[in-house]
């Protein structure tokens, strides 16, 4: 089904906010899932995690990066706008139940998907430590959001121009596990090498941690089989399956390996597309 734009804001370099008129899969999603967007009829399907939602108002927020020509025409949308087509909610919820204290991190655009997983941990009862980290300060956005739903929260830069300075696998190694204070599990959502790092790091401590993975999709129902990963040594799609796994499991490297397949292809596909946004007066 189509669905109109209600309100678009930059939150940082590339990130964008988007809240669609969605009340069918406003009242159905849940904490973890996702959704399908193809903007036009020849356009590609982009999954995006759902980062909120409202049954009431009955919108969807999507907050996205831009990272090629799909998204980047994404971005190019304004309020009154339409996308062609808007699907879901997909993909396995994550599972929510009092565990104890939770560590949730979120690296880049993935504090994003982050947020509605904390706010859900948080409302059952768990002690909530949340970690967010960007490569610098002015990448950072849903700080105040974040803070509401934590009891305890660390803000991490790369490059130290705010917060902790380091990776947030540091920051939960320096500050929750060297430290010996107990940590229950640990939710990681961001790039896969920070996910990967963050795995690394906890399974020295024998923490169980689950991480949401973005591998290449398209159709988003199983029947592609682009979307697959190997946990535990066995064969898993990530739209059907996940797109929760234990992180432990994962074969990162083989998943990094699948996500640059077409690296050149949608570099040639962008220039392309900026290359008619400047011929058309920066549209």
């Amino acid at each position: 089904m189509s669905a109109k734009v209600l309100e678009k804001k930059q939150l940082s370099e590339n990130v964008f906010k988007m809240v669609l008129d969605a009340p069918k899969i406003a009242k159905k999603r849940k904490a973890g899932q996702f959704v399908v967007i193809r903007i036009h009829e020849e356009g590609e399907r982009i999954p995006l995690t759902i980062a909120d939602a409202d049954s009431e108002r009955g919108t969807v927020t999507i907050i996205y990066q831009v990272v090629g020509k799909s998204t980047m025409h994404l971005a190019d949308l304004n309020a009154g706008d339409e996308v062609l087509d808007l699907v879901g909610p997909l993909g396995k919820p994550t599972h929510i139940e009092k565990v104890g204290t939770i560590a949730c991190i979120g690296g880049g655009v993935g504090i994003a998907p982050m947020y509605p997983i904390t706010q859900a941990m948080k409302n059952v009862g768990n002690h909530i430590v949340t970690i967010i980290g960007a490569r610098t300060k002015d990448l950072i956005f849903m700080e105040d959001e974040m803070r509401v739903v934590s009891d305890e929260m660390i803000v991490t830069t790369d490059d130290g121009s705010y917060g902790f300075h380091g990776f947030v696998s540091q920051a939960l190694e320096d500050k929750y596990l060297m430290p010996g204070k107990k940590i229950d599990m640990v939710v990681a959502i961001g790039p896969v090498p920070m996910m990967r790092a963050v795995c690394d790091t906890t399974k020295k401590y024998s923490v169980p941690t689950v991480v949401s993975l973005n591998s290449i999709m398209v159709d988003a129902t199983g029947m592609c089989g682009a979307c697959r990963v190997s946990v535990g040594g066995k064969t898993k799609f990530v739209c059907v399956d996940g797109p929760e796994f234990d992180g432990h499991q994962v074969n990162f490297k083989e998943l990094i390996d699948r996500q640059r397949i077409y690296l050149n292809d949608e570099k040639e596909c962008y220039d392309n597309y900026c290359s008619c946004r400047l011929g058309k007066g920066g549209r």
